[in-house]
């Protein structure tokens, strides 16, 4: 199974792609999520999205700033204020 991830800009979605975790730099602390997880929304900080296609692979990482993540029955998303490159 696979964890739907969705990484979107202000002007336009920047990664949708099935991939094995995502590490996302929350507010209150990092915070990983799986397939399966429970519904949870937060507000995340300047920082790293980790980003493991695989287990055990090398994470990509994507720097952002500001915004908000939620998991829900469809996987997570990521409402970022600004994504760099």
């Amino acid at each position: 199974m696979a964890l739907h991830f969705e990484l979107v800009a202000p002007a336009k979605l920047v990664r949708s792609d099935d991939v094995h975790m995502v590490v996302v730099p929350g507010t209150d602390g990092e915070f990983g999520v799986l397939e399966g997880h429970a519904p949870f929304m937060s507000t995340i900080r300047d920082g790293a999205v980790q980003v493991f296609k695989t287990e055990g692979g090398t994470p990509e990482t994507i720097e952002v700033r500001g915004g908000f993540a939620e998991v829900g029955e469809n996987g997570l998303t990521v409402l970022a204020e600004h994504v760099e490159g």
